[in-house]
């Protein structure tokens, strides 16, 4: 998949064999290269990939920070496009980052996230507003952070698209959880690398917080059903998370 165009798209995946050929398909016609740094995954998400024409490189996970920055510098497009592999652009976002892409005083775009939680549209529970920087200038930006919640640092001038990225994050409660497990682990040796301590007190405060941001203060009860797992499954988040760094702390030094 080359061409003329100026912006490349790139992925970090394990195990999606089963949607990154749709995160593929969708910037099709807008992007000169699609770049999949894949974790070694044990299914067919390579194949996919490079049956749509992708580039695909194999490198064993140690972060999200590094494995995109890895990501990042295989990108030959003037402009660098991240996408999760269940994500999908429409056509009219499509076109609005073509146009984007044209501009010569901005160096990256926050793009709006129309967040899908088990099959249907969240419109409240905090996911309605969520914005990401995915857009951006290859050489002027890096990724900064840890394990988990990597950030893109980029110098010069950001805007906002209008036209959301269709995110279908979790299909299943079983999705949800197969990468709980990994997600809680990281965060936990990210907070024990960061010397943070395990306190109970505090995070017996926390939790009736954590649920009553996502389900009152953030409107989640007017997502229904779908609201009330979202905000339950955020909070039990926080309480492993923090577990595991108890865990952590326990180990022999």
């Amino acid at each position: 998949m080359q061409g003329t165009s100026p912006i490349s798209l790139f992925i970090i995946a394990h195990n999606e064999a089963h949607r990154i050929g749709a995160c593929i398909e969708s910037a099709r016609g807008l992007v000169r290269e699609v770049i999949v740094v894949d974790d070694f995954s044990t299914d067919d998400t390579a194949q996919v990939a490079r049956q749509l024409g992708a580039q695909v490189f194999q490198r064993k996970f140690d972060g999200f920070t590094n494995q995109k920055n890895f990501a990042l510098s295989k990108v030959t497009g003037e402009w660098a496009l991240n996408l999760d592999a269940d994500e999908r652009l429409s056509p009219a976002l499509k076109e609005e980052i073509a146009q984007a892409a044209q501009q010569k005083n901005i160096n990256g775009y926050e793009l709006p996230f129309c967040n899908y939680f088990l099959g249907k549209k969240m419109r409240f529970s905090g996911l309605n507003k969520e914005k990401h920087l995915r857009l951006v200038r290859t050489q002027k930006a890096k990724y900064v952070g840890g394990l988990v919640h990597e950030g893109l640092e980029i110098s010069g001038t950001i805007a906002c698209l209008k036209n959301p990225v269709n995110h279908f994050s979790y299909d299943t409660i079983e999705a949800y959880f197969t990468k709980f497990n990994s997600y809680t682990s990281l965060a936990a040796e990210q907070l024990h690398k960061n010397g943070k301590h395990f306190c109970l007190c505090s995070v017996l405060v926390r939790l009736p917080f954590e649920f009553l941001k996502r389900y009152v203060l953030k409107l989640g009860f007017l997502d229904g059903m779908r609201g009330l797992l979202w905000a339950s499954f955020s909070t039990y988040y926080v309480f492993v998370k923090y577990v595991k760094l108890w865990q952590l702390e326990q180990e022999p030094k």
